[in-house]
């Protein structure tokens, strides 16, 4: 049993409100519980709360009781709580320990003194629940981001703590991974332990889950059982930054008559240094000023292919019609936005990004990127002060303050809700308006299905479709995302 009283936490030094406000939650042991709502409304300060990472790393201002088996969290040291609570972060490169997937998957059993057999066992029995054999022996550093979200669940589950706490789980898992993790909440459920998943993407857990919380702004505004979830008001739920609870009743909001301007990729190819040739496009050709969503499973090449396009690896010959782009002139011409954005914020505030993102600098024209995502009210925040989906939505930001020919994202909306999803989209469909090619990198139908107008679809290196978005193509789309 969780039991969360009467509580209230803001972060020190955040001039925002209280992070949760007058908290009272009530989690009885073997229950799934699911903590939704918009980006930035106390979701993962809920889960911070429950796994001890409040107050032991996160320091603040603290009021009320936080209990778990009758035991105070905030009087607790961290590895008293591991002990029992295992969690997943929102990003997995924050907990690995290691630099290779077997050491990761096992560190934890080791840390608590199980014998060697027993690790062996579990670890075992792990790889083979989450159907990942083919990761064993790899570097962390190796895997892509997708990869690295499903070693970090698993370096959970081989522990078997009883209570488990998920942090947008889903966030950069391909369907097939989504529904592996599907099936081990289930798993986890029936072994009556205690699971608390912080998600944006609910519809993989209607089946699962016996509990929804929805908060705004640090309070809870419902929560209800799923069956009464289910019966809401679909429109009021969107207003609530809930993403869709039923993947097939999602219909492409945006088709068009592709380009007749191309792009040619020849010979582009590339390989990591010591590992074999990861991708491999001969001869391709894709429509320019359009937006292209690259699906694939996590490991395909996808951001390799985003990071080749825009010229950081050097890779292979692009034309634009008579031009030739080499990899210094793509660096030139191209902007990405990169799976982690912790890597490309670098000042002290959140217009500052935007300002040296820019040509010529314009702070008015940078103030009107930011109240199209929705960024007006944190522009002289710091950026690392902010939440993962509002980070996300920052360097989305600096993509359209470069003004670049050409735009590539990897997994954009990943830590998103429902209506910053939609104002990202809004975004891109502008800079399809003003002539840009964009390329989404993304495992996120609802993205998709709102704003791309073609598809590249990739594995193991290669093309192996692609087509115009229309109603011909729809029954692809809806094949590819429900499995």
């Amino acid at each position: 049993m969780i039991e969360i009283k009467n509580v209230n936490f803001f972060y020190q030094g955040n001039e925002q409100e209280n992070a949760v406000e007058n908290l009272n939650l009530s989690i009885p042991k073997g229950q799934v519980l699911v903590l939704c709502g918009e980006s930035g409304c106390g979701k993962t300060t809920i889960t911070r709360l429950m796994n001890g990472l409040i107050p032991n790393f996160y320091k603040g201002e603290l009021t009320g009781e936080i209990q778990a088996d009758g035991k105070d969290i905030t009087k607790l040291p961290l590895y008293k709580i591991a002990e029992n609570t295992g969690s997943v972060f929102q990003n997995p490169r924050s907990q690995f320990f290691n630099v290779d997937t077997d050491s990761e998957l096992s560190f934890a059993c080791e840390n608590f003194g199980y014998p060697k057999d027993e690790i062996v066992t579990r670890v075992n029995t792990t790889v083979k629940d989450f159907k990942i054999q083919r990761l064993l022996g790899k570097s962390l550093f190796h895997l892509s981001g997708g990869e690295k979200q499903i070693i970090a669940c698993a370096s959970v589950c081989v522990a078997a703590p009883d209570i488990i706490i998920l942090d947008e789980p889903s966030s950069n898992l391909d369907v097939r991974h989504i529904a592996i993790l599907e099936g081990i909440v289930k798993k986890w459920k029936e072994q009556g332990k205690t699971v608390i998943i912080s998600e944006h993407r609910l519809y993989y857990l209607t089946g699962i889950a016996d509990r929804f919380v929805c908060l705004a702004k640090g309070k809870i505004v419902f929560d209800l059982p799923t069956d009464e979830l289910l019966k809401q008001d679909i429109e009021q739920l969107c207003t609530l930054g809930l993403r869709t609870l039923d993947v097939s009743r999602l219909k492409p909001e945006t088709t068009s008559t592709v380009s007749s301007k191309s792009l040619y990729f020849e010979k582009f190819s590339f390989s990591y240094k010591h590992h074999k040739e990861c991708l491999k496009l001969e001869n391709l050709c894709v429509p320019k000023n359009e937006v292209i969503a690259i699906i694939g499973n996590n490991g395909a090449a996808k951001s390799t292919f985003g990071r080749c396009l825009c010229g950081i690896e050097k890779a292979g010959i692009l034309r634009d019609g008579n031009d030739s782009l080499s990899y210094k002139t793509r660096l030139k011409k191209c902007y990405m936005v990169m799976q982690d954005v912790n890597h490309q914020l670098f000042t002290e505030s959140v217009i500052d990004e935007l300002l040296i993102s820019m040509k010529s600098p314009n702070e008015k024209e940078a103030f009107e990127i930011l109240a199209q995502l929705g960024l007006s009210t944190y522009a002289k925040r710091h950026p690392m002060s902010l939440s993962g989906g509002e980070k996300q939505r920052v360097a989305i930001a600096t993509a359209l303050a470069s003004d670049r020919e050409y735009i590539i994202l990897d997994e954009p909306t990943s830590g998103l809700d429902y209506k910053h999803m939609k104002e990202v989209g809004l975004c891109l469909k502008h800079l399809k308006k003003l002539g840009k090619t964009v390329f989404v990198i993304t495992h996120d139908v609802e993205l998709i299905y709102h704003c791309c107008t073609y598809v590249m679809h990739i594995e193991k290196g290669k093309v192996i479709n692609q087509f115009a978005i229309d109603k011909s193509t729809h029954k692809f789309l809806k094949d590819y995302f429900i499995l």
